[in-house]
């Protein structure tokens, strides 16, 4: 594979990497440290940038961690120079993914004049709502990512997430509704399986009744379906701010979930 790559170490969230170009057009990324294993082996990797149009190129760090600059010629022959420099300060943030991400929502937390003290007084820091076909793949490895279970691997919330929380013999209804009555934040995993469960249906209901009367903030995950798919099985939800566990891992949408959280607690108290 033709690439060239640069250490950048540590880089702390909203840092600008400029890159100067000269010769052939040429794909311009940062990419963490797993995503960077993955594309150097061949594996498919997810990277913040894309083909450079015009020189200088300038990328936002996206979240504070290791990263690396990868300048990559798509398979083709190329060639030319580059020069690399982690610019002071932070210029705005600019548009580098076809999807709104949830990084944007801390700004939009942060804005609510209806969110008050309530947030920081519930029970769970978040409620998963899904369907059990998505269970093994996306949302035990997202909740226990989250949780951590007090092994001090995991990002520390407190998370409302079934197998967590339902005991034998428990009234699934009157369980389901505490949990979303008491938690602040609601993490709704989309899915094809998802739009055809009937319980899944029901805590959806839950979790935009809470935040419509603005008590709850929603944060939907969209699993394996399109944008276009999404809109068919329900326009306002498409308008919501999400992220695709197509485009990121899941250790990068925990991180910002757990991000998310912690600075909406944070702005209110």
């Amino acid at each position: 594979m033709n690439f060239n790559s640069w250490d950048l170490k540590h880089q702390p969230r909203g840092a600008i990497v400029e890159v100067k170009l000269s010769g052939n057009a040429a794909n311009v990324r940062l990419f963490d440290s797993s995503n960077f294993s993955s594309f150097k082996a061949g594996r498919r990797a997810t990277g913040y940038g894309g083909q450079a149009t015009r020189s200088p190129v300038r990328l936002q760090v996206p979240r504070s961690g290791h990263w690396y600059l990868v300048i990559d010629y798509g398979g083709m022959r190329g060639s030319g120079r580059a020069s690399v420099q982690v610019l002071p300060g932070a210029l705005p943030e600019l548009r580098q993914r076809s999807m709104p991400t949830l990084d944007r929502l801390a700004e939009s937390v942060a804005a609510l004049n209806h969110v008050d003290n309530e947030l920081i007084s519930k029970q769970w820091d978040v409620f998963i709502s899904h369907a059990s076909e998505d269970k093994d793949e996306i949302v035990r490895p997202l909740a226990h990512a989250l949780q951590g279970q007090g092994q001090g691997q995991g990002l520390g919330l407190r998370v409302w997430y079934d197998e967590f929380e339902l005991k034998l013999g428990d009234s699934l209804r009157r369980k389901i509704d505490q949990g979303i009555a008491n938690s602040a934040f609601g993490v709704v995993v989309l899915s094809e399986s998802f739009f055809a469960k009937g319980w899944a249906q029901y805590e959806l209901d839950g979790l935009v009744t809470r935040t419509v009367d603005g008590s709850q903030v929603m944060l939907p995950l969209w699993h394996q379906l399109t944008k276009a798919e999404v809109i068919s099985y329900s326009p306002s939800l498409a308008d919501k701010l999400a992220r695709s566990t197509t485009d990121s891992t899941l250790e990068e949408i925990a991180a910002e979930i757990a991000e998310i959280v912690i600075s909406a607690t944070r702005e209110v108290a």
